[in-house]
């Protein structure tokens, strides 16, 4: 019984969205007098949808996106300093493992890169590996605010804004010059320099990555005849894998370049010398 009852909802649910997708080819849509070229110059230049920063300026939704993202972030440190860790056990519960999960992903992933100075890389690898994954998230919880011509719009990844980019991207090479001068004074500073387009080389890989997602699911909601299920699948599938992808890359190429230019120098020369005697 509860098989025919399964088998008639499925009959009638492929039925339903047949005839919704036959209507969708033969109606024109609403929206289809928007130009799609405007409406994607938009989602990259944020010309149309400013909103007001406390009545002062009129900024991105991403710059609104990424406060909203760092005050949940302080929120959630403050409560899990004061409520969690200090209720730490010997066998962890359900939370306590995932915290230590991840913290020990970007220790290890510090010590094994950078195994000279690596306490306050971890910290940081901690830091913008889960800034990057949980900021991209936002874009799947589709949270509106309100723009200052009165329209309502979804908060975008704040990655997917060139300006957020560039300053993760400096921020990463920042921390890569601390780690070469506390190691090796104006000698570190020179192998940083060295690689003087690294900054730009990491902010553009993640605006890039980010924004193409956000364009295709744009795409996609555009034209009706694809609204039927397949936003759901493109705008998941593209957002976890830019959340992952872009997060441990991130990650993966400052404590790269971070274990690069920390290394002391005379330890580096001594064990050249010693390879090539052997």
């Amino acid at each position: 019984m509860k098989s025919k009852k399964r088998a008639v909802a499925i009959v009638l649910l492929a039925v339903v969205t047949v005839l919704l997708f036959v209507g969708s080819v033969l109606v024109k849509p609403p929206g289809a007098h928007a130009d799609i070229r405007e409406q994607m110059r938009n989602a990259v230049l944020h010309d149309d949808d400013r909103i007001s920063l406390f009545g002062l300026l009129d900024v991105n939704p991403g710059l609104i996106a990424a406060f909203s993202v760092t005050a949940v972030f302080l929120v959630f440190a403050l409560c899990m300093r004061i409520f969690v860790i200090p209720r730490f056990k010997i066998v962890p519960g359900k939370l306590q493992l995932l915290l230590e999960t991840a913290v020990g992903f970007f220790d290890n992933l510090a010590k094994t890169n950078s195994p000279h100075r690596n306490r306050f890389l971890g910290a940081y690898l901690f830091t913008a590996g889960s800034y990057i994954f949980v900021s991209t998230l936002l874009e799947l919880f589709g949270f509106q605010a309100v723009t200052v011509t009165g329209a309502s719009v979804a908060l975008p990844a704040p990655l997917s804004d060139i300006n957020g980019a560039i300053m993760l991207g400096c921020l990463s090479y920042l921390v890569i010059l601390s780690g070469g001068i506390v190691s090796n004074g104006l000698r570190g500073v020179g192998r940083t320099l060295k690689e003087f387009s690294l900054p730009i080389s990491m902010s553009f890989r993640i605006f890039g990555a980010l924004l193409s997602g956000a364009l295709v699911t744009e795409l996609v909601y555009h034209y009706m005849q694809l609204s039927y299920g397949l936003p759901i699948l493109v705008d998941v599938l593209f957002t976890l894998l830019h959340a992952l992808i872009q997060a441990y890359v991130l990650t993966m190429l400052t404590s790269l370049f971070y274990g690069e230019v920390s290394e002391p120098v005379l330890k580096k020369q001594k064990t050249q010398k010693t390879q090539k005697a052997h």
